[in-house]
């Protein structure tokens, strides 16, 4: 009934060099540590039981250590369709839930029986090992969530086709992409209602940052921002969209990294991932408040009244400012390791590079008093309030797999 795991192979290392391009963040996979199911449970689960679920998750342990190297550093080629091998790990993942949630259900004692074992990503601590069988569902769903947003990144990198061109990006591929990034903040969102609260107070202060509420609400939250992001570029290039539908995409924009942002304020994001998250963030919020109060001023120039050009006016300097302090942003998010770069742009960021005026040519000069910035977005009106319409897809856990009730009824008949 032994059980055979590979060694974790750190050849990767927890933070690679470079990721290369990045259009949707992906902050690192954690990769779960091998562990023999033998031992703790002894006779407590049937002998099949006990290999099922060491070859589901030894499965998971070898393709996760394999994967998480190639999806923080995407290869675009004209054969590439999403990521297979990250389809095969979600695949993998998916058959493990039903049995794993063998563990929890029912009042299961056996959940505290076992350690498992994550590296973590953005957290400073390596690796994280807890007795609880609700902090590997959590960890499973963590890492669902994490190839669905690399999936959405690799679907908006322009593809090379053989000659060395790059492929406009289909709206095809955008409108996958949004289903991509819909899917990670349902898997998100689920764990932040129904796993997080499985947790008793004293161990949940015990997760790693990767798994902490306000890292979990602002990861769910920019990939509702991202989703969109990308109808925005939809709009942008279709010529039916109007000013006020662009104008209402970028505001709700600029609502999701908001609130992104407020879940991470305090946390100790101090380094690799965390830093760079954080960055994002801040570089991701400026531009689409950029964009909204680009929009916001177009729509008030054509009012007929002074004060309406004198408010749009004030707009369009914001819009300015933010645009550089996006730059600025975009900058310390690439620099800061692992390095990486920004694709070809399209979408909010190239229609904004095109459409504000670069730092030579900008009303908002750099040499002008230091707070200049600060006082122009203090000038500037009030964005219009709309209701957030992406919402995070429905998710419900599997049911438990059938494998189960031979134990449960093996149990009772023990009692009796």
């Amino acid at each position: 009934m032994g059980c055979l795991a590979s060694t974790q192979n750190k050849s990767g290392g927890r933070w690679p060099r470079n990721v290369g391009e990045v259009a949707v963040f992906v902050p690192g996979m954690r990769i779960p540590k091998p562990i023999d199911f033998t031992q703790p449970f002894g006779d407590g689960l049937s002998r099949d039981l006990v290999e099922r679920l060491c070859a589901l998750r030894t499965r998971i342990v070898v393709m996760a250590g394999q994967e998480a190297p190639r999806a923080t550093k995407p290869r675009r080629t004209a054969t590439q369709h999403g990521g297979s091998t990250m389809a095969d790990l979600q695949q993998a993942l998916e058959d493990y839930l039903p049995v794993l949630l063998g563990l929890v259900e029912n009042g299961n004692q056996l959940k505290h029986d076992l350690q498992f074992s994550w590296l973590n990503q953005e957290d400073t601590a390596e690796e994280t090992t807890m007795s609880n069988s609700w902090y590997e569902v959590l960890s499973v769903l963590h890492l669902m969530a994490m190839l669905s947003l690399s999936q959405a990144n690799l679907l908006l990198l322009p593809m090379a086709s053989n000659d060395g061109h790059l492929s406009k990006l289909s709206e095809e591929r955008r409108r996958a992409c949004i289903d991509m990034l819909l899917k990670a903040a349902g898997y998100l969102h689920f764990s932040i209602q129904h796993v997080l609260p499985q947790f008793p107070p004293e161990l949940r202060k015990n997760l790693p940052l990767d798994l902490e509420e306000g890292v979990l609400q602002a990861l769910c939250l920019q990939a509702l921002g991202q989703g969109v992001d990308v109808q925005l570029g939809m709009a942008i290039d279709s010529v039916k969209a109007t000013l006020a539908v662009k104008r209402r995409l970028a505001c709700e924009m600029v609502k999701y990294w908001h609130q992104a942002q407020e879940n991470i304020v305090g946390l100790p994001l101090m380094s690799g991932w965390g830093k760079k998250h954080e960055h994002f963030i801040e570089w991701k919020y400026a531009e689409a408040k950029a964009a909204a109060y680009y929009y916001h001023g177009l729509i008030l120039d054509e009012g007929n009244t002074e004060t309406c050009k004198e408010i749009a006016i004030a707009a369009q300097q914001a819009a300015e400012a933010l645009c550089k302090e996006s730059n600025k942003a975009c900058e310390s998010f690439h620099m800061t390791p692992p390095l990486s770069r920004n694709p070809i742009p399209w979408g909010t960021s190239k229609f904004l590079s095109e459409k504000i005026p670069g730092d030579e040519s900008s009303k908002v000069q750099s040499n002008e008093d230091p707070h200049s910035n600060e006082m122009i977005l203090q000038a500037a009106p009030a964005l219009p309030d709309f209701t957030l319409s992406l919402k995070p897809d429905e998710y419900q856990l599997p049911p438990v797999d059938p494998s189960w009730n031979d134990h449960i009824q093996n149990q009772n008949l023990l009692v009796l």
